[in-house]
């Protein structure tokens, strides 16, 4: 079996973690009633507030987090895979990890990965974040089996190191994940190109969930949540408003990719840079 349904999952999350756990599920049912095996929700996707102090006092440890909670009872009653995004994990010595969860359809954990590159920036207009001041960074890339084939986790600002698709590819990766909250401002000079190009650079399909519109803090998402193929064909574009875009995949795909660009078993070693 080789071909299914997905749907990502795009959200405007606010400040209140139970409108957003809310709004996020009843998408996710939607798409399960329209016939999707697998879900995946976006960044943030139970919260989008704004500051340290603001996102340390509403992290939750994960043993008691509402929205995995919440999460696995939406898995085992919809029996849909489901990718929950990511949510903000509070860790001992008042840490956060910005993590994602990935569920089977009985509600169990099947892996976890934890965000490794922190969106420290500063962009045009007074534009600046530091997630590193608040998000303590992953160290470990992560794959998951599913039924279809296996699925490279990420989150959002790891989209912009493609070593990271790259090894994921060669360990035999067949999907790539980056659940988003892209900036507007990166997201419409960056995000269609960088998804493209991480597509075609594996063979890999990649899905990409998005938060969209006006959040906590004036903060301004990009949407357009995609489905890429392995040879960078955009199968669906979430445009700006909240919702879901659905495709059917067939992992057959990323191995006739491959087949005709086998750049993944093309590299050679090089000197020269000091």
């Amino acid at each position: 079996m080789t071909a299914f349904k997905i749907a990502c999952i795009q959200v405007n999350a606010g400040n209140d973690m139970d409108a957003n756990i809310q709004a996020a599920a009843a998408l996710a049912c939607d798409a399960r009633a329209a016939g999707a095996q697998l879900a995946l929700m976006p960044e943030n996707v139970s919260m989008m507030e704004w500051g340290r102090q603001n996102i340390v006092a509403k992290a939750m440890p994960e043993d008691g987090h509402k929205a995995l909670a919440a999460f696995r009872e939406l898995a085992r009653e919809t029996r849909l895979w489901l990718h929950c995004g990511s949510l903000a994990v509070l860790l001992d010595g008042n840490q956060v990890a910005n993590r994602t969860y990935f569920l089977d359809p009985r509600g169990d954990v099947v892996a976890h990965y934890d965000k490794i590159h922190m969106f420290d920036v500063d962009l045009d207009n007074g534009e600046s974040y530091r997630e590193s001041a608040t998000f303590k960074p992953g160290g470990d890339a992560v794959m998951v089996g599913t039924p279809w084939g296996k699925l490279g986790l990420s989150i959002c600002y790891d989209l912009r190191f493609p070593h990271l698709y790259r090894n994921m590819a060669k360990a035999g990766a067949d999907f790539l994940a980056v659940p988003a909250a892209f900036t507007r401002t990166t997201g419409r000079a960056h995000w269609h190109v960088l998804l493209r190009a991480r597509a075609i650079e594996t063979g890999c399909f990649v899905f990409a969930p998005a938060q969209c519109g006006e959040h906590a803090g004036g903060r301004q998402t990009f949407g357009h949540a995609l489905i890429v193929s392995p040879w960078g064909v955009v199968l669906a574009d979430g445009g700006e408003e909240p919702g879901f875009i659905m495709a059917d995949v067939d992992a057959a795909e990323v191995a006739a990719a491959r087949r005709k660009i086998p750049s993944l078993s093309h590299d050679r070693a090089y000197a020269g840079l000091s």
